[in-house]
């Protein structure tokens, strides 16, 4: 049959049925629609600086964008996700967003630039400058908007103030303001930016005058365009320029800017004009500011950590929803795969399937045939042993008490219970046969059968002890492994009073998920392996296969006889 060409077209329609699934396109605009409304939602959150709020909005719309497989809307929301990692001090959290979102964007992406200039800004918080630097640069590479290039380089020179390369701030601070595009009203923001920042170098550089100058023009065209976030900067750069000249000004000027950041809620600005306050001052007023400081301080920092626990269970919590969405749009698309399936396909799986059945079909009938087999082996053995036991045992006795009947004057009172006891001692071995091949109780009362069996092999010379029969739940062990067992359990005690010479025999009972454990063991003369006697053990291997059980002896001359026995559940 394995080489005939019918069988050979069936394994080709069944592997051929077996074919990877195709993808189905399903509609994915109500996805669309519902991601642009979180994204919306997210942005109107931001506006209104609840980045709480906003951030989940922003981890829900890129989950949805992820399965839309939208890289430029995954990239930009992630962008939003660094800024607002950023304002709440996450900085190494926003590196990380701001380089997941570099994966969803080519080299002249629009959002590389915005990207770029968010991990600069996170090197320079962080302290790491040439690196930020490096981003600065790249970011202006990315930028087509002359106004967002402008940003970008003067960022690198507010990093060259920082890491006091005052000449290179000064030469791209001034490139900057030379330029005629900062002369529009639109940009006077930005013009008043680069001349504090310009000033303050100045000032650094030794530069006093000039440096004083700029950074009081830039001040009175902050208060004039109302700049009021701005003006916090100059009023920090005037209370540094102070500190060594006029230190009731230097106060002035931090209290101004302490108070427009208390106003505006800009904590590191306040930080930053408490710690001028405080080195100005050492009188007994220094130790209100050191106070307000460190509050202010420990509260940013438990503030900061608050939200960071707060995102990563919003990310967790996004990505475990995501899974689940995933989840359920792939059951839907392999619904309706299977709803869209041709009809060559549905005969090729009803071929498929009747070829399965026949296989299952052929594979049942074997192991039946197979089991049938053991059955009848172990049948006929146990006939055989029956046969034998009544052949050797009776056979002879009977004959012998026939003879005897013959030979003897039954008037005889004597001779008549001489004959009595002889029939009495056959009967005996009758009930015997009989009691070791009856009908084995599978009911409740299983175990009590069991004890009963064990209990007839014991003598004033022998004891037969068990343990955890009644451990065992019973109930759910099928009929024909409960009688496998008593009647190996039976074979083993027969053998034991014929061959073992033992006095004490053990039965240990145990159980686990998925078999019923049996160990014997007695301290008779026990043999060589080589040497013990096949019938009744051959009986009981047959017994065991039968239930696909596994039955191991262990013996050795004088170290007694054990055996241990495993039937699945």
């Amino acid at each position: 049959m394995l080489r005939s060409p019918f069988f050979c077209f069936i394994i080709l329609l069944f592997l051929f049925s077996c074919k990877e699934k195709k993808v189905v396109n399903i509609d994915t605009e109500p996805t669309r629609k519902e991601a642009l409304a979180l994204r919306g939602k997210g942005i109107e959150y931001f506006n209104k600086q609840n980045f709480n709020a906003a951030f989940h909005e922003f981890t829900q719309s890129k989950a949805l964008y992820e399965t839309l497989k939208d890289s430029a809307n995954i990239a930009w929301i992630l962008t939003q996700i660094a800024s607002i990692q950023q304002v709440n001090g996450d900085y190494y959290g926003s590196k990380e967003t701001a380089t997941e979102a570099l994966n969803y964007v080519k080299k002249k992406s629009p959002y590389t630039g915005s990207i770029n200039k968010i991990l600069g800004i996170a090197d320079k918080e962080l302290s790491l400058y040439d690196d930020a630097i490096f981003y600065y640069k790249e970011a202006t590479n990315n930028y087509t908007d002359p106004v967002e290039k402008q940003g970008s380089l003067s960022n690198i020179a507010a990093v060259y103030i920082q890491q006091k390369k005052y000449n290179n701030a000064i030469a791209l601070l001034e490139f900057l303001l030379s330029k005629k595009l900062l002369n529009e009203r639109d940009q006077a923001d930005r013009k008043s930016r680069f001349m504090d920042n310009l000033g303050y170098a100045y000032f650094k550089k030794g530069m006093d005058k000039k440096g004083f100058s700029l950074m009081n023009q830039a001040l009175k065209i902050r208060n004039e365009i109302k700049d009021t976030y701005g003006s916090i900067e100059s009023y920090l750069h005037l209370a540094d320029y102070y500190a060594k000249k006029d230190i009731k000004k230097s106060n002035e000027n931090a209290l101004m800017a302490y108070n427009i950041s208390t106003k505006l809620n800009s904590i590191d600005e306040r930080l930053e004009a408490l710690q001028i306050l405080i080195s100005n001052d050492h009188s007994a007023q220094n130790n209100k500011y050191v106070q307000k400081y460190f509050t202010l301080n420990d509260s940013i920092i438990k503030v900061r950590n608050k939200f960071k626990n707060k995102f990563a269970k919003i990310k967790y919590d996004s990505k475990k929803e995501k899974d689940e969405n995933v989840k359920l749009r792939l059951e839907k698309a392999e619904n309706q795969l299977s709803l869209q399936k041709d009809k060559y396909l549905r005969i090729v799986f009803a071929i498929a399937f009747i070829f399965l059945v026949i296989l299952i079909a052929i594979l049942i009938r074997y192991y039946r045939n197979k089991n049938r087999a053991i059955e009848f082996r172990t049948s006929y053995n146990t006939e055989t042993r029956i046969a034998k036991k009544i052949h050797d045992e009776l056979a002879n006795d009977v004959y012998h008490v026939i003879a005897f009947a013959e030979s003897q004057q039954l008037s005889m009172e004597s001779t008549k219970e001489n004959l009595l006891q002889k029939l009495d001692d056959i009967y005996g071995r009758v009930r015997g046969i009989s009691r070791e091949n009856n009908r084995i109780d599978t009911g409740i009362d299983f175990t009590n059968s069991i004890k009963e069996m064990l209990s007839a092999f014991n003598t004033g010379e022998r004891n037969i002890m068990t343990t955890n029969l009644e451990s065992i739940d019973w109930e759910i062990i099928d009929d024909i492994k409960k009688i496998t067992i008593s009647r190996v359990l039976q074979e083993l005690m027969v053998n034991m009073k014929k061959h073992s010479g033992a006095n004490l025999v053990v039965i240990k009972f145990e159980s686990d998920q998925k078999s019923i454990l049996i160990n014997y063991t007695d301290n008779g003369k026990g043999s060589e392996k080589t040497k013990i006697v096949k019938n009744g053990l051959q009986n009981m291997e047959s017994r065991i296969q039968a239930v696909k059980g596994t039955i191991d002896f262990d013996t050795e001359p004088d170290k007694g006889f054990r055996v241990k026995i495993s039937v699945p559940k």
